[in-house]
């Protein structure tokens, strides 16, 4: 299944997109504490469609590519996360 990937840069909790959408891949730069990254269908209080844990090591660059097609958010795709500095998240 091909179509058009589109990035979002967030550097607090927000909206990736206003929409239906499949997240693709999200690159973030962790910090100094461990945290996670949350996707969520739905807005900041929507179902929880995936937690990725986040190592304490300031400034390293990390990314997590998603198994096949992606994760489908219905609604809207958005991400609240923790002692993460910045998140890009690829969806299509």
């Amino acid at each position: 299944m091909y179509s058009d990937v589109k990035a979002t840069r967030l550097t607090a909790s927000g909206a990736v997109f206003a929409g239906p959408a499949r997240v693709k891949k999200i690159c973030y730069l962790a910090g100094a504490v461990a945290g996670t990254i949350t996707v969520r269908d739905g807005g900041a209080s929507g179902t929880i469609v995936a937690v990725i844990d986040t190592p304490a090591d300031a400034a390293v660059a990390l990314d997590v590519d998603m198994p096949e097609n992606g994760l489908r958010c219905s609604t809207n795709a958005y991400v609240v996360f923790d002692n993460a500095v910045a998140v890009t998240v690829f969806y299509a």
